[in-house]
């Protein structure tokens, strides 16, 4: 081996020594320490993602907000598509007291990673410090027509551009000013973000203010072009590519009335945007106005005759579905169990086996979510029966195997964790397939199988390469070198 391939292997060994040594002290809470080691990591790659990331992080807990911003944003750059960075960022700008631009990335970052939990809570406390910092929108009166100099000054540009376009909002209901044919189509295809639209299409019209910066240096225009944006990609997404728990109520409201029990057409066309809606909402990160929508729906199926629907208890379960959902995105766990048991009585009155599971499955979500794992894996096991899709069994297996792995039933969780990859294999998911793998190899260690647990350990890892998932690739790689620790020399 030449001296110049040694030398960049030593580069390559110290590099990777300074990141697990700066992690390790961040853990520890060694802030400055961390950040001078991730500082001396970035010296040696100028270049690397996590590295700003890590240290932006160090930042943020010592209260350097400039530094940590400025390191997130370095984290974007080149790909701002980066979801460590895009949270950091989200992260910092929360709290900057910046809380609307701080909710812009938080939602970029949903819509890019909608399975990160992360995401969504971020988008909830950062919507509630919106209304902490300037109180409900009830409660601030904005003149449609007027000065918008309270834009150009710093203390409160940042904090009042979401309440005014609530307000706007519930002003412009108000208003009974005729609106062009060509414009009611464009309202009605955007929704709620319609509004939203014209308010920040508003704002572009006025140069002073889009001439202004952010603290962290950003122009107003760019953020506010970004943000239109954003509401076109959403308003699209929706209209063109609804999410899979929207497709499939969409199918099941198809068949509502017609051949099979001759319900009312407007009926079934009103079930349909209604649950669109709640849906859209949810996915959004709005449970609260997801929870809202439900109930006013759910009054309006009450008031309808069973002779008129025959699948009115069908329809009352798939609510409580959709309202157990978003109560348990708002923390109320107790009414979210309440609600999806609603809706597995009545599944199990309609004897509808898909409505059956879906209950099921939301009940084991909520205990797994909450550590109560016996329970989870109770509800669980009852579902076995009714999945039937190669990504549906792979999802409900792995949902297992890690609730008995953390109950310390580890032959049990080893088990489903190879049917689980059975699946994602038959459903040709490499993602589902690393997971799978990851759960086999937690279990085998625990075990004392480490020459197994290395073997799937090995396999994960090259799924999280090929899925280029930096965060899954060094903790697999951690994990694995744990194991290979245990192996006899």
């Amino acid at each position: 081996m030449s001296d110049g391939e040694l030398d960049k292997q030593k580069l390559k060994g110290d590099f990777s020594c300074l990141v697990a040594n700066g992690r390790w002290l961040f853990l520890k809470g060694e802030n400055q320490k961390a950040a001078d080691s991730f500082a001396s990591a970035l010296a040696l790659n100028p270049d690397d993602k996590n590295c700003f990331v890590g240290r932006s992080r160090c930042f943020l807990k010592m209260g350097h907000f400039d530094q940590a911003l400025k390191d997130a944003e370095a984290s974007l750059k080149g790909d701002t598509t980066f979801s460590e960075g895009l949270y950091m960022k989200a992260e910092v700008l929360y709290h900057m007291a910046e809380f609307e631009f701080a909710l812009v990335f938080y939602h970029k970052g949903l819509k890019l990673r909608p399975q990160v939990q992360e995401f969504r809570l971020g988008i909830q406390k950062a919507q509630e410090a919106i209304e902490n910092s300037i109180g409900s929108p009830s409660s601030v009166k904005l003149e449609i027509e007027g000065d918008l100099a309270f834009f150009r000054q710093d203390e409160v540009k940042r904090s009042n551009l979401i309440s005014a376009i609530e307000n706007l909002i519930k002003e412009k209901k108000q208003q009974s000013q005729k609106t062009p044919k060509k414009e009611k189509t464009s309202r009605k295809m955007m929704g709620e973000f319609y509004s939203d639209r014209k308010y920040l299409e508003s704002l572009m019209k006025d140069e002073d203010l889009v001439k202004g910066k952010t603290k962290g240096g950003e122009q107003l225009e760019e953020v506010i072009q970004g943000c239109l944006s954003y509401l076109d990609t959403c308003t699209n997404f929706w209209k063109e590519e609804s999410p899979i728990c929207a497709r499939e109520k969409n199918r099941k409201q198809q068949n509502l009335g017609k051949p099979r029990h001759g319900a009312p057409s407007e009926h079934a066309q009103f079930l349909l945007k209604s649950l669109d809606k709640i849906d859209a909402d949810l996915e959004c990160g709005n449970a609260q106005g997801s929870l809202k929508k439900a109930t006013e729906v759910m009054k309006v199926v009450q008031k309808w005759s069973d002779k008129e629907v025959p699948d009115k208890s069908e329809i009352l379960g798939g609510l409580h579905s959709c309202m157990g959902n978003a109560l348990f995105d708002l923390g109320d766990v107790d009414k979210a169990l309440e609600h999806h048991h609603k809706d597995l009585e009545l599944a199990e009155r309609c004897k509808v086996p898909e409505a059956i599971s879906r209950a099921l499955d939301n009940i084991g979500w909520v205990y797994a979510q909450t550590g109560q794992f016996e329970q989870a894996a109770e509800f669980w096991e009852k579902q076995l029966p009714l999945v039937r899709g190669a990504l549906e069994k792979t999802c409900l297996f792995h949902g297992l195997g890690c609730c008995y792995l953390m109950l310390d039933r580890h032959e049990e969780a080893r088990d489903f964790g190879l049917r689980s990859a059975a699946a994602a294999d038959e459903a040709a998911d490499e993602k589902w397939q690393m997971n799978a793998n990851v759960l086999v190899a937690q279990s085998e260690l625990k075990l004392g199988n480490f020459e197994s647990s290395a073997f799937y350990f090995e396999r994960a890892l090259t799924q999280a390469k090929l899925e280029e998932d930096n965060f899954a690739m060094n903790a697999v790689r951690k994990a694995l070198e744990e194991a290979k620790q245990q192996l006899p020399q």
